[in-house]
């Protein structure tokens, strides 16, 4: 479950996400002690429509699977289902788990706190995994993205995971700095996914999950996670809403080009077209990570294994 989570953001073109975080991610987190490559899933509370489970500092993608699993049952039967996930890590792509509920004719809803909102946040501009992957390739990070605190918009972005860790630095929310820009906007809606992420589950937020005990030790992450799942035949009926819903993209896509534009796109159809070349010719691997899967096959002894990309 976990190696397809990676995988399947590789295939989508998703590469802050897939094996390019397979090493520093999981593999070093679970060397270190701070989480359960078994996960123990505890449900903590439950009603007909919603529940609280505790992953107990396991794989959050095995959490995931477990609660969205719940919400799909529960919209089931009652048309909506809502599951918040506690003591969790690192899950992956959100689009993953809300694709476990449109295989069920329904929408699916996910989202996850993360460390501070300058380390990691789908709601900032660019992800820090993103900036992660342009330090492996040596690519600068594309200006007006990253801010330090002297007000000095940050383009190495080697200096800038440095910076963003000792706090130096943050990302800039959605809609970019200030208000002119409606920088407040991506600030608003990162609060929501905060609340809902932590607040449902009591669990910890903001600074408090960089990781660290008092004295700088590393400990586990206790991320929070939300799944909602909401059933379409509970209202006009699955196909009704599959009818309106490609009336609407189908408008937005036949809606008057930009100049020199070719295609109008709507959410998901870039990655899908990716999906699509990437399933039958494969997903590069940059030499960085080339070098982590060597690395990691001679350390844990699977010398039978032998990579494509080795020459």
């Amino acid at each position: 479950l976990c190696s397809d989570v990676l995988l399947e953001s590789d295939r989508r073109g998703i590469e802050s996400h897939g094996c390019n975080r397979f090493k520093p991610i999981y593999i070093d987190r679970i060397k270190a002690g701070i989480l359960n490559p078994v996960t123990k899933i505890d449900i903590i509370k439950e009603t007909p429509t919603t529940a609280v489970i505790d992953a107990n500092d396991g794989m959050g993608m095995v959490a995931s699977k477990k609660a969205m699993d719940m919400c799909i049952e529960k919209a089931h039967k009652y048309g909506m289902g809502m599951v918040a996930v506690r003591n969790s890590s690192h899950y992956g792509i959100a689009g993953y788990w809300t694709g476990l509920a449109t295989k069920e004719n329904m929408i699916g809803i996910s989202g996850t706190n993360a460390r501070p909102f300058m380390l990691d946040c789908a709601t900032s501009v660019i992800q820090n995994g993103k900036i992660e992957y342009y330090a492996r390739i040596g690519h600068d990070t594309p200006k007006g993205l990253v801010i330090s605190r002297e007000g000095e918009e940050l383009t190495d972005s080697v200096e800038i995971l440095k910076k963003i860790r000792s706090k130096q630095a943050a990302l800039a929310p959605l809609g970019g700095f200030g208000e002119t820009n409606g920088g407040y906007k991506g600030y608003g809606y990162s609060t929501v996914v905060e609340i809902l992420s932590a607040a449902l589950q009591s669990g910890i937020f903001l600074r408090a999950l960089e990781g660290k005990n008092e004295d700088g030790s590393i400990r586990p992450y206790h991320l929070g996670h939300f799944f909602i799942a909401i059933d379409t035949e509970a209202f006009m009926g699955a196909e009704a809403f599959k009818k309106t819903c490609g009336d609407i993209l189908r408008d937005l896509r036949g809606s008057e080009k930009a100049p020199g534009q070719e295609r109008i796109y709507t959410a998901g159809e870039k990655e899908y077209d990716v999906w699509m070349y990437r399933k039958d010719k494969g997903v590069p691997v940059t030499e960085a990570v080339q070098k982590e899967f060597i690395g990691l096959r001679d350390e844990f002894g699977l010398t039978q294994f032998k990579f494509p990309f080795e020459k």
